[in-house]
């Protein structure tokens, strides 16, 4: 009996793991077999290199972060604001993706084709704030100004460390929806 080798998808989730953790240069073979306490030999029986596991990975990360997020925001329905509002928690406050996007943005600074990625994501993400928000709001700038707003408030909450003067983040993340979404 063969020694069963180590899953394709755990190669990549362990790319992911490490990379949310310390970016795209900590993503190596070595040290993902490391991780998953085996040999790296294995990995070579899924990729060709190291990059067709990173381009693997931003597969991945594009169709959990959009497709699949859009489809269980379809699925579950509801009205524009919270559909819009689901699609943000499904992204931005998942422990899992969240951790992701962010060392995606950082990555992307640096690299073009990754940039490229990301401003298609973003622009995904930007198509449904833009349709969910012109359900309720007429003027196409306006539209896009809340749009802007919504996405630029989803993103950087995580960067602000800001006090907010007696109210929790949460109040406030919820009162700034209300305003966006309103």
């Amino acid at each position: 009996m063969g020694v069963a080798r180590t899953p394709r998808e755990s190669w990549v989730e362990a790319g992911l793991r490490a990379l949310a953790a310390g970016g795209p240069d900590t993503v190596r073979v070595e040290a993902l077999a490391k991780s998953l306490g085996v040999t790296k030999g294995g990995f070579y029986g899924y990729f060709a290199d190291r990059e067709a596991l990173l381009e693997t990975m931003l597969e991945l990360w594009e169709r959990e972060s959009v497709d699949d997020v859009l489809a269980q925001v379809e699925r579950e329905g509801g009205d524009p604001r919270t559909r819009a509002h689901r699609a943000g928690v499904l992204t931005f406050s998942n422990d899992r993706l969240l951790p992701i996007d962010l060392a995606i943005r950082d990555w992307a600074r640096r690299d073009p084709a990754v940039a490229e990625r990301l401003r298609r994501v973003d622009n995904r993400r930007m198509a449904l704030l833009r349709e969910m928000i012109g359900t309720f709001c007429a003027d196409p700038d306006e539209v896009e100004a809340r749009s802007l707003l919504a996405f630029c408030v989803a993103i950087g909450e995580h960067f602000l460390a800001a006090d907010h003067q007696g109210r929790s983040r949460a109040e406030v993340l919820s009162r700034a929806a209300d305003l966006l979404l309103a």
